[in-house]
């Protein structure tokens, strides 16, 4: 590791645990609906949508009527979705006069973006309108981030009240969150991206033409080229703050128009993990008990830590098939030929190895999967921690909301392990973990594992859908296993290598993302039911507590050890072999 690459790590994790800190106590005063500095703005506008639509503020729901209200509302944001991709032809605000999209990947995008996915089987350059992008993707980054924390919230609520049968209002949830969390902090980020030169306009695309003609594919002359532009710094701020990372370009944040400069591309590796971080703050702030959230944080911290080790390493260290080969991978420190080193294939030459390992840990760690450079073209096992990162169920930080719940799963299972250890019922927070709250967990962590190794099943099976891997080797099985670990757990992100614009992998990859955020929100909602309705037990003799450095070394191993047991098998017929097959 070079001391640019220690510097930058350094400074990175040091400011993000610095504004952590105050962005999460104020979110926990919005969740928890108490006055904040934006009221006064914010207030109004509150009070005139719950007028607009109808709704009763002060009605409470059980979880069985939070979960009803976030999937009917889903489900309504999946149909306009659709739709609006299927009529954009006929809809204004389309000045390169894109066609309708193609059924399956209307369906697909549709159920990609109200997951929270932002899995995308197109170029959003070449495919999608401007009031798709705007009022279909925009929106949704926004909503499906708001049901992340709006689930948090209704676990977290769950875990501190006592004898009671209500959650919260969804309702007020999710406008309280958009108004107060997202739109303010999404704003301000817009104007830094703007500064940074990301794009933004409504105007049609502008033509450059070439001083020189240059031969076509089909040998004629081209003497000019379209620029894609659009409304690009307004879709880039949310798809990074509230971990969505669908681009608007097809090369995502590697695209100079969504991430121009090294320092953009640094401070967008910031927002990925700002409100992530920022929440665990904000749970020790709604249990009464802050050690709790910093404890979360700090588990998520060091499987984080780790990760970014083991894949800066291996990207720094270079191909080894580049070996015997005249190929300089060694870093050059020398003024005048500075040079990174290591495997740059992929990579941006502005963002170099450290720049690009930082954002892939990021972006794979939480389910944002924006890429700022061809995690297909990392060393094999450079590649494997990004798929290792989803399938240990994005709690290293994670989306926002989905994160901090499903590690607060993993928080139950560790409790229980230890009750099992002592000969006692397990407790979380005064709440004693029993049977229905233990089967729940279980489902947390089952369904998107089942869902990830039954479908790469099938995807190395079925003869239609192997004909979509580039590679009919270890690297395929790759592929396929890290499109459906990054579609299962809502990431996002993929192999380039794997056409995924198929009616296989269009149906197959949103029925995953369908069980990986549904199949998770569902049973974390009826934990948080559960224990909203027990009495808090006093801390004994035999009660562990949870805030402390022990608890935070059981929490990583039981999510490591979950991991590994689940997924090691798959990654060892993939990237391990992979590696082994270039020694």
């Amino acid at each position: 590791m070079t001391a640019n690459s220690l510097l930058q790590f350094v400074l990175f994790l040091g400011f993000l645990l610095l504004v952590s800190k105050p962005l999460g106590e104020y979110m926990g005063r919005v969740l928890d609906q108490e006055r904040t500095f934006l009221d006064p703005v914010a207030g109004p506008l509150e009070r005139g949508i719950y007028r607009l639509a109808g709704i009763a503020p002060d009605e409470r729901m059980d979880w069985k009527q939070y979960a009803g209200a976030l999937l009917a509302f889903s489900a309504l944001g999946l149909l306009f979705l659709f739709g609006l991709q299927l009529a954009q032809h006929r809809l204004p605000l389309n000045p390169q006069r894109q066609p309708a999209v193609p059924w399956g990947v209307a369906l697909n995008t549709a159920v990609s973006f109200v997951t929270n996915t932002n899995w995308q089987a197109y170029a959003g350059e070449s495919t999608l309108s401007h009031l798709t992008q705007m009022l279909g993707l925009t929106v949704q980054n926004f909503l499906s981030a708001a049901k992340g924390i709006a689930v948090l919230a209704a676990l977290a609520r769950g875990i501190r009240r006592r004898k009671a049968t209500f959650l919260g209002n969804f309702w007020v949830d999710l406008t309280r969150i958009t108004l107060y969390i997202l739109l303010p902090l999404a704003t301000l980020f817009a104007l830094f991206l703007l500064s940074q030169g990301v794009v933004q306009t409504l105007g049609p695309n502008p033509v450059a033409h070439f001083l020189t003609p240059v031969a076509g594919a089909d040998g004629k002359p081209v003497l000019d080229q379209v620029i894609a532009v659009g409304p690009v710094a307004s879709q880039e701020a949310i798809k990074i703050l509230g971990t969505n990372g669908g681009g608007f370009f097809n090369a995502n944040s590697a695209h100079p128009f969504e991430n121009p400069t090294a320092l953009a591309s640094l401070a967008q590796a910031l927002g990925i993990l700002l409100i992530p971080a920022g929440l665990c703050h904000a749970f020790g702030r709604m249990v009464r008990d802050r050690r709790q959230g910093w404890a979360i944080l700090s588990a998520m911290a060091v499987i984080f830590v780790l990760a970014l080790g083991v894949l800066h390493v291996a990207e720094q260290k270079g191909n080894p098939a580049f070996r015997s080969l005249p190929v300089a991978q060694a870093a050059v420190s020398t003024p005048g030929l500075e040079q990174s080193g290591g495997n740059m294939e992929g990579k941006e030459v502005r963002f170099g190895i450290a720049g690009t390992t930082l954002f892939a840990t990021a972006s794979t760690a939480t389910s944002t999967g924006a890429v700022n450079g061809m995690h297909d073209s990392f060393t094999p096992l450079g590649g494997m921690v990004p798929i290792l990162l989803m399938d240990l169920g994005e709690v290293v930080f994670g989306g926002v909301g989905s994160g901090l719940y499903t590690m607060l799963i993993f928080a139950i299972i560790a409790v229980f392990i230890a009750g099992l250890m002592v000969g006692r019922t397990p407790e979380y927070l005064g709440k004693k973990i029993e049977a229905f709250e233990t089967k729940m967990a279980s489902l947390v962590i089952l369904i998107p594992a089942a869902s990830v190794l039954v479908c790469t099943a099938l995807a190395v099976t079925l003869p239609s859908a192997v004909a979509s891997l580039s590679n009919p080797g270890a690297h395929g099985f790759s592929q396929a296993l890290y499109a459906f670990s990054s579609a299962s757990n809502n990431n996002g992100s993929a192999f380039a290598g794997l056409n995924a614009n198929t009616t296989f992998y269009n149906l197959a990859t949103g029925v995953a993302m369908l069980l990986g955020r549904f199949g998770t929100i569902l049973p974390v909602l009826a934990v948080a039911g559960s224990l909203a309705r027990k009495k808090r037990t006093p801390p004994g003799a035999g009660t562990l507590p949870t805030h402390t450095p022990l608890f935070v070394a059981l929490l990583v191993a039981v999510v490591l050890l979950v991991g590994a047991l689940t997924f090691i098998p798959a990654l060892a017929l993939g990237p391990i072999a992979e590696h082994l097959s270039l020694l």
